[in-house]
């Protein structure tokens, strides 16, 4: 008998192509689109590539029919809310800048999509994740880079559990993005050519502050004062939620040269201003670390950390702290590892483990 796998739809052309190449494999798919929020037309998320908005609905079902294979449209409003608006939110409040990507990926498309695919007798789920999975040595399943650095989107996925792994099937990672582009071509489907999906599908107009201002009018930040890292002040902004370490543009400040920020400090409502040269770290540490090609770090271990998602990485020693905490101890400095977002571990091309950003 066929296993069984759902395909997490977004309408655009790297699921449809990985439930093509899966069909192929001999598994028995199912496409299923995850709605999860949709207040945007549909013509505007369809213009701006969108993956989560009306339209992704109607390009995946599209595709479904021309693959032949049945579609259906699961609700997780309530769950993207949740784990991923909210935090988003609750994060910048607190001076963090958090990485909402990476919150639906774990809590969303695998954790509230793996549970209720498993429950209709699905053996795997599988995503367009330019990733692959593979099951090691020591008997650990680990995410595996993609065959192009150009896509790559193993860091964003770090935070999936060994349970979440075993399910989970990624045939685009053994692809380049233009091969996948040409299958889609060749099959016909009529996302071919679709532009990818936004950084952040529920902010369209990436007005973050206004975002957080409308989801949370009660508890909107005050405006403050911009300080040195001494504390003399240079001026005011606008308040805490709208800006991030390492932001340089939109500071207002006539400082006649080039000024970033260093550190938020949401006690005070302060942001901290200083110079290229104090945006930068040797020492990271992290917390809510989530182990992947091993069980746990049992002593110091060189690797190469990555502190976003867009970071080339940088060889450091990690080393456990009290508290399940890691060090990250860089050889060079590196830039802007801003409280919040994710540091990530590789050892070769498999993802060790990451966690959260506390401070860098």
């Amino acid at each position: 008998m066929k296993q069984k796998v759902v395909v997490g739809m977004s309408g655009g052309v790297d699921s449809s192509v990985a439930a093509y190449l899966l069909q192929q494999q001999g598994y028995e798919v199912i496409g299923v689109t995850m709605q999860v929020w949709q207040e945007e037309e549909s013509w505007e998320q369809a213009g701006q590539g969108g993956c989560c908005g009306l339209s992704a609905v109607e390009d995946a079902r599209r595709v479904a029919e021309t693959l032949g294979i049945p579609h259906y449209v699961m609700n997780f409003r309530r769950e993207f809310k949740e784990h991923v608006m909210d935090y988003f939110v609750e994060e910048y409040l607190q001076g963090r800048t958090p990485n909402p990507c990476i919150a639906c990926n774990r809590h969303v498309k695998w954790e509230s999509l793996l549970r209720r695919s498993l429950e209709l007798g699905a053996d795997y789920i599988a995503t367009g994740h330019y990733a692959r999975v593979d099951r090691l040595d020591n008997g650990r399943y680990a995410i595996r880079n993609s065959v192009t650095a150009e896509k790559d989107q193993t860091y964003a996925l770090y935070s999936l559990t060994q349970d979440q792994l075993a399910h989970t099937l990624m045939p685009v990672g053994a692809y380049a993005k233009g091969e996948i582009r040409q299958i889609a071509q060749e099959l016909g489907l009529s996302v071919a050519h679709k532009p990818d999906s936004q950084e952040i599908c529920f902010i369209p107009d990436h007005d973050y502050g206004a975002f957080i201002d409308r989801e949370a009018p009660d508890r909107v930040p005050p405006p403050g004062n911009f300080v040195t890292r001494d504390g003399r002040v240079l001026g005011r902004h606008r308040g805490i939620s709208h800006y991030t370490v390492g932001q340089r543009r939109g500071l207002d400040l006539a400082m006649g040269h080039r000024v970033f920020v260093t550190r938020i400090r949401p006690e005070t409502d302060e942001v901290v201003i200083g110079e290229n040269e104090d945006t930068f770290t040797r020492r990271v540490l992290c917390d809510h670390v989530n182990y992947m090609a091993l069980e746990d770090l049992a002593g110091p271990r060189r690797v190469v950390a990555k502190i976003r998602y867009n970071h080339a990485g940088a060889p450091c020693m990690i080393e456990k702290q009290p508290e399940g905490r890691v060090l990250c101890s860089f050889e060079q400095p590196v830039r802007a590892a801003a409280p919040g977002q994710a540091v990530v571990f590789y050892e070769g091309e498999y993802v060790l483990g990451g966690g959260t950003i506390l401070e860098g």
